[in-house]
């Protein structure tokens, strides 16, 4: 009997053990969740407009990652009060909303990658549901590609944030709020609006990058179809390009700057002009670069007693581009800001046949060089011309007959750089020495089906800044002394003839200024001439290089960048752009 009683006991844990394992091995799951049915009848269709509940039942448990920026409804619901499941994993998923829905109108809820599984984290890619509170649901489609004109550096791991959307036509579109039909671009670049309407729509494709699914102009990237798209029947193949969007004007930000205050604004204004409505600045200069996003206001701050013991509220009232508008700014005089100056060659080598570059932390008004010095070796002089830079008024270009190999001191007494109000306030040896050409190469371009405006063709390195970069035209073009390394080369269009590259602005259906990239890099070598003919019409796309490692950004912004005043300094048709000179709107 204690032996019967036993075998039971043995035979229970062992069944009871067997009901709460797992079995071990067998292959993995590697199926995505299968949708089995939903709260709303299988036909979608007469649907009633006060239901405030979609909820939709998987073949197993399912998790919802970043719902809020996945999920796009179309056309918007506005009210979504709840979405379930939230943390905790479920075979269903609900969408409750306090909206009423619109009449004979078809919904997509497109969940983008949002659904996984919660064992394996398959995804449920990019599944739609619709329904219509009509009679029918809409069945149009328009699909296409969208590209990234500007994409040079990819990064492995960065999220695909395109969309695309459509607006009805309208007297007026507020295109502030959501598209009407909106929906996600996938990894590979393609998109697919579906359910659609019959009807005429305004289409645009942007960079979301804050998962609002609004377009925020100059923060995000944007491409559209100038014409109306009429949707009579389903559209294949309609493709845009993403660039970078103008800024809307803003109201400018002020502070105090070495030499006075410096405002900058967004919008790129093309008229800047200033009053000032205090007493004591009365004496005072203003630079701005046309559609720059800078200003400066110069003044002696010591003369005009001026923020020299306690700080001053600085009224201004300024108009731009015919709109009038004041502000004002908390001004007190720094004493370390003074007028200085530093090499501006990138290093103590000084490439073939270019100038010695000076650069002021003040703009240059004028400049006595004949007090200046150039020796080699310390001890012989040498004949020099100097100049301000006419595309960049914060550097002086020191001309002479440089030897390579030799060893070079400039130097500039104090008080024979002046600003408007100041002078340089001490002197300073610059020493260098002429690099030799043997160390450099030449990169030639025979470019077919050349634009007919003029152009910037610029060299970019890995990190996308433009290290050389030439204003031209026609379809020969030459970079004589260029050092070794690999390069990534672009076009930018001056359709217009403003002398900067000019942004998308879709508000008021302005295209962006045309660009290309070289479908590869090129290489330049040391005393060896590099030939690429490059054909505009060559539909091969530059693939694109990894990111590099993050590194600390240099915040320090000047008058004049790269898209703002992009002519820059002619060396012998080959412009080296230094520091101060390499910043891209992107």
């Amino acid at each position: 009997m204690k032996r019967i009683l036993l075998l039971l006991i043995v035979s229970f844990l062992v069944h009871s053990c067997a009901r709460v394992g797992a079995p071990v091995g067998g292959p993995k799951d590697t199926l995505a969740p299968k949708f089995l049915s939903s709260n709303i009848d299988t036909t979608r269709v007469n649907v009633r407009r006060d239901i405030k509940e979609l909820r939709i039942d998987f073949d197993e448990y399912i998790t919802l990652k970043d719902i809020n920026k996945n999920l796009n409804i179309s056309p918007p619901i506005a009210n979504i009060t709840r979405i379930l499941p939230s943390n905790i994993a479920n075979k269903f998923l609900i969408i409750q909303w306090s909206d009423t829905l619109q009449a004979n109108t078809t919904y997509n809820f497109n969940f983008g990658n949002s659904i996984s599984d919660n064992s394996e984290s398959n995804i449920l890619r990019y599944f739609n549901f619709a329904f219509s509170t009509g009679e029918k649901l809409d069945d149009l489609y328009i699909s296409g590609e969208v590209k990234d004109a500007f994409t040079i550096t990819k990064q492995s791991t960065s999220e695909n944030k395109m969309v695309v959307g459509l607006y009805q036509l309208k007297d007026t579109i507020d295109y502030k709020k959501k598209p009407y039909y909106i929906t996600k671009v996938d990894d590979d670049g393609y998109y697919e609006l579906n359910y659609l309407a019959p009807g005429k729509f305004k289409i645009i494709a942007f960079d979301d990058d804050n998962g609002n699914s609004v377009y925020d102009p100059g923060k995000e990237k944007i491409g559209f179809q100038k014409d109306t798209v009429v949707i009579e029947k389903s559209i294949s193949g309609l493709n845009l390009k993403l660039y970078p969007s103008k800024k809307p004007y803003k109201k400018p930000e002020l502070k105090e700057t070495p030499g006075g205050i410096l405002m900058t604004f967004e919008g790129n204004p093309k008229e800047v002009k200033v009053v000032s409505k205090n007493e004591k600045l009365q004496d005072f200069k203003v630079t701005h670069t046309p559609q720059s996003d800078t200003l400066r206001i110069w003044f002696d701050a010591v003369k005009s007693n001026l923020g020299q013991t306690v700080t001053e509220n600085v009224k201004l009232a300024y108009e731009v581009d015919g709109k009038k508008d004041s502000t004002s700014v908390f001004y007190k005089y720094n004493t370390k800001n003074v007028m200085d100056i530093n090499s501006d060659n990138g290093g103590s080598l000084l490439p073939p046949r270019t100038d010695c570059k000076i650069v002021s932390n003040y703009i240059v008004d004028k400049i006595n060089p004949e007090k200046w010095v150039l020796k080699s070796d310390s001890l012989t002089t040498h004949n020099f011309t100097a100049k301000i830079s006419e595309t960049n008024p914060y550097q002086i270009l020191v001309s002479s007959d440089f030897i390579s190999g030799k060893k070079y001191q400039l130097t500039i007494p104090k008080e024979t750089i002046s600003s408007f109000y100041t002078k340089n306030s001490q002197s300073k040896r610059f020493d260098f020495e002429a690099d030799k050409i043997e160390n450099y190469g030449n990169l030639t371009f025979k470019i077919t089906n050349a634009p007919t405006a003029k152009y910037w063709i610029q060299l970019l390195d890995t990190s996308e800044k433009a290290v050389y970069q030439q204003y031209t035209s026609g379809s020969d073009v030459k970079f004589a002394v260029v050092k070794p390394g690999e390069y990534i080369v672009r076009i930018l269009v001056d359709t217009n003839d403003n002398k900067r590259w000019d942004e998308a602005d879709f508000v008021n259906g302005t295209f962006a200024e045309d660009s290309y990239l070289y479908y590869k890099m090129v290489v330049a070598r040391p005393l060896w001439e590099t030939r690429e003919d490059w054909d505009l019409n060559d539909k091969r796309v530059f693939e694109g290089i990894k990111a590099p490692k993050p590194k600390q950004e240099d915040e320090t912004k000047t008058d004049s960048g790269l898209l703002n005043n992009t002519n820059g300094n002619n060396l012998n048709g080959n412009t080296q752009l230094n520091n101060s000179q390499r910043q891209l709107t992107r």
